[in-house]
């Protein structure tokens, strides 16, 4: 048991983190170019929202039979779990481009000093429809984490501290260093979060049609353990095969010039 919590909330902490550094790059941007007040607003608008449908979805959720329950849930993060480390293997192995927080930031607000500045009683709703938004989609995720692996767990209040330790801290440096968060290591996170989102979508899965785990909780770290290895085993056959390509595209460029 004691594993499962721990896991529980160190996976709602990193995959905050990362949803929680997104939405800042957004906020920032829109915040320095079109002034702080309508932004602030429509992210804590979009922060309150998500935090009334945890409130909302978790006691329903909490109703269900806690066998179709953990299929339900195991199912939806062995799906959600195996997105993200998928885009993890392949950023990591060379097929696909990091993330580029300051690259993201000047995109933003280039689009947001492009667009013509309206006030409505007092508010630019475009930087409170903006960051909103922004908000409210990149937290979605979090939302879902926080449900499906609070009342799995029967600890939502667990999982929400993991999210709410995850932002306050993105909250602090962001606001400390008023710039966006390129030191953050964004896709170790992920790769993080997506091995330990399948690890209990597969236990959750199994356990949910009856079947018992050698072992309880303690099963969680075996399959960590070998989803890690063969994750990082992709990585690096990734790595071998880009690095061959790009060599076997140097070398017909050499004989073609």
């Amino acid at each position: 048991m004691m594993t499962s919590m721990v896991m529980l909330v160190l996976a709602a902490f990193l995959a905050s983190a990362v949803e929680a550094v997104e939405a800042f790059t957004l906020v920032l941007a829109v915040g320095v170019t079109r002034g702080w007040r309508s932004t602030l607003m429509g992210a804590g608008t979009a922060t309150l929202t998500l935090a009334a449908v945890i409130a909302a979805f978790g006691p329903a959720l909490a109703l269900m039979p806690i066998d179709a329950l953990r299929v339900m849930v195991g199912t939806l993060l062995l799906i959600f779990g195996l997105q993200w480390l998928r885009k993890a293997i392949l950023r990591a192995g060379g097929y696909k481009a990091l993330r580029d927080e300051d690259a993201y930031y000047l995109a933003e607000r280039a689009a947001a000093r492009a667009a013509g500045l309206t006030l409505h009683a007092g508010m630019d709703w475009y930087a409170f429809t903006l960051a909103f938004k922004g908000v409210f989609l990149e937290g979605l995720e979090v939302a879902f984490i926080v449900l499906t692996f609070g009342t799995s767990q029967g600890s939502i209040p667990l999982a929400v501290l993991g999210a709410g330790l995850a932002l306050v801290l993105v909250m602090i440096v962001g606001v400390l260093v008023h710039e966006p968060l390129r030191q953050v290591p964004e896709n170790t996170m992920k790769f993080a979060v997506g091995v330990m989102l399948t690890t209990f979508g597969i236990f959750w899965s199994v356990e949910g049609t009856g079947i018992e785990w050698p072992g309880a909780d303690g099963a969680l770290l075996g399959i960590l353990v070998v989803l890690t290895l063969v994750s990082l085993g992709l990585v690096a056959v990734l790595r071998w095969l880009h690095a061959r390509h790009a060599l076997h595209t140097a070398s017909t460029a050499g004989m073609g010039a």
